[in-house]
């Protein structure tokens, strides 16, 4: 790609940015409330729903590509399925936010759409296991795919809970992808992570500590989805399909923290469902860490994480699958301090 090119690329971007903006400047001026109570951090009613300037710069930006671009169109229809399928988890996603669904009907939205990826061809078909080889999934490659959109779907949701955690980690995993869709020469999905960080971009600013809107279920699951869908995308990168890591990798903070706090409480015995202030980041700011340093500890695990994506592709192949490892000490390390100030400031991991 040419210096000239990759700058109107980011003027593109920038001017999606400045959409989303706008979008979000309209949620803050006629604003949907979320109301504070005893499970929620915040203490003002605060506006929420930003992530309309998030679903309005991806479309637009997705639309302007299918029309006029030539380096990356959709050269397969199936995205054209799952975008919409996308947008139809934001419009549920936005009614959610005014009028509060059930999880059962958020997760047969999720499912729905998922269904509608793998139905448009988006299946990982095969997974590289060391000292195993290359193994063929064949059915059990569609049920995982799925799983692996809705679990990505709710990881995202239910880390935004606090101002910009979500919306730092986001933006930095697209940035990263951008450039790794730049190394592979993946045009579309290139343009695709340009696009959406473009739309995070515009949000972030307006939902820093002390948040002036915050991102919502709008926001939270189309983030979720496409980054899911992407990681999908990503395994068409190498034969063995293990480039399909690079997205969980990018967003291991939050699928740590989810995957911890969902087994934890199942153990416990507790509805995992039922709204609470126990996951990893709730308890490191309950034991007295300010906001901006949780969230900020957050987008730090993600650079890391981003170092390590960008050195994926040159990895020997036996050693790919090994990659999870170093966050995994991370998310480790993070937890046993968390843990420590807890116990320190006399917390309960228990819902209460």
């Amino acid at each position: 790609m040419t210096a000239q090119a990759l700058l109107e690329h980011l003027l593109f971007a920038a001017g999606l940015a400045a959409l989303s903006a706008l979008l979000v400047r309209l949620m803050i001026a006629f604003p949907i409330l979320d109301h504070p109570d005893h499970r929620k951090a915040h203490i003002h009613p605060t506006p929420k729903g930003g992530g309309i300037g998030i679903v309005g710069a991806f479309v637009v930006g997705m639309l302007v590509l299918f029309l006029t671009a030539h380096f990356a169109r959709l050269a397969d229809t199936q995205f054209v399925g799952v975008i919409l399928a996308a947008v139809a988890i934001a419009i549920v996603s936005l009614l959610d936010d005014l009028k509060d669904f059930r999880f059962v009907v958020k997760l047969a939205a999720q499912t729905l759409a998922a269904l509608v990826a793998v139905g448009s061809g988006l299946v990982v078909h095969r997974i590289a296991i060391p000292w195993v080889g290359v193994v063929e999934l064949g059915v059990i490659g569609t049920v995982l795919t799925v799983f692996w959109i809705v679990a990505c779907t709710n990881a995202v949701n239910f880390m935004d809970g606090m101002d910009s955690l979500v919306g730092g980690v986001t933006l930095v995993t697209c940035v990263v992808l951008a450039v790794v869709g730049m190394q592979q020469e993946s045009w579309f999905f290139y343009a695709a992570c340009l696009t959406l960080g473009a739309g995070v971009a515009g949000f972030l600013p307006f939902n820093l500590p002390p948040a002036r809107i915050f991102m919502g279920d709008v926001g939270s699951q189309f983030l979720g989805f496409i980054l899911a869908v992407l990681g999908v995308a990503a395994a068409r990168f190498d034969s063995a399909q293990v480039s399909f890591l690079l997205v969980p990798l990018m967003l291991f903070g939050l699928l740590f923290d989810t995957g911890f706090t969902l087994l934890r409480r199942a153990w416990m015995g507790e509805r995992v469902s039922a709204p609470h202030r126990t996951h990893i980041y709730q308890m490191a700011q309950r034991g007295g860490l300010p906001v901006p340093v949780v969230a900020g500890a957050h987008a730090g695990f993600a650079l890391f994480q981003g170092w390590l994506a960008l050195g994926f592709e040159n990895m020997p192949s036996d050693l790919k699958p090994f990659v999870i490892l170093p966050p995994l000490l991370v998310q480790f390390a993070w937890l046993t301090l968390v843990a420590w100030r807890a116990r320190r400031a006399g917390l309960s991991w228990r819902a209460g």
